[in-house]
């Protein structure tokens, strides 16, 4: 049975099946890479090559497993930093540290009643963000879809976000997201999954993002970053 806070119902277990589904999808793709490829501009991260983006979300975990939470910890300076202190580091290198992290972190998550939960779906969206710069399908997709969009729905309901109601192509049931305390009609999307997941994590879309409907609220107020 899987494990689940008794206060809000919140499935303890799901940030870290998400990071282990990921990491058995994403590591062999990056282990397999030329050495050139990581230093690939990310479009969705200015200023930052694949191996940035990497090293970042490696830091990350390597902070929660050391419990190294320091004032400003994850800010962009803080993030800058991380990166810097794995400047002379082989893409090898970080991706032990990040298949550690991905391996190890999910149990301490579990215990911290939701308060990083939201790293987890995070790191998954930077690894969508590595798959895109890399010219890989399934950018926001793969087999930790479904996981992502259940801490999606758990994120933004926790955090009050508008609400809304996603009728998804790729999906079988619908997706409630976020929570308006009943004093606003949720707004209503159709389309794919991983358009979705860009919307709401301020990610350019597909198309000139043309192949979904929204109604009841403007694009830019899903996004859960800005």
């Amino acid at each position: 049975m899987t494990a689940t806070d008794v206060h809000n119902g919140r499935d303890a277990e799901l940030p870290g099946r998400l990071l282990v589904v990921e990491r058995d999808a994403l590591l062999p793709l990056l282990r397999g890479r030329a050495e050139e490829d990581f230093g690939r501009p990310v479009p969705a991260c200015p200023g930052w090559t694949v191996r940035d983006v990497l090293a970042h979300c490696s830091a990350a975990f390597s902070r929660v497993l050391e419990k190294r939470f320091e004032e400003g910890v994850f800010s962009p300076e803080s993030n800058d930093r991380d990166i810097a202190e794995r400047a002379d580091w082989t893409p090898a290198q970080i991706l032990d540290e990040l298949e550690r992290g991905m391996t190890e972190t999910g149990p301490v998550l579990a215990r911290t009643r939701g308060r990083l939960d939201a790293l987890a779906l995070g790191e998954w969206v930077h690894a969508g963000d590595v798959r895109e710069a890399l010219g890989e399908t399934g950018a926001y997709a793969g087999p930790g879809l479904p996981h992502a969009l259940q801490l999606l729905a758990w994120v933004t309901r926790e955090r009050g976000h508008v609400p809304l109601h996603a009728d998804l192509d790729d999906v079988d049931e619908p997706l409630l997201l976020g929570d308006g305390g009943g004093e606003r009609t949720p707004a209503r999307y159709i389309g794919d999954a991983p358009t979705l997941v860009r919307l709401y994590t301020g990610r350019a879309l597909p198309d000139g993002g043309s192949g979904f409907e929204l109604a009841g609220v403007e694009a830019g107020e899903l996004n859960i970053y800005g």
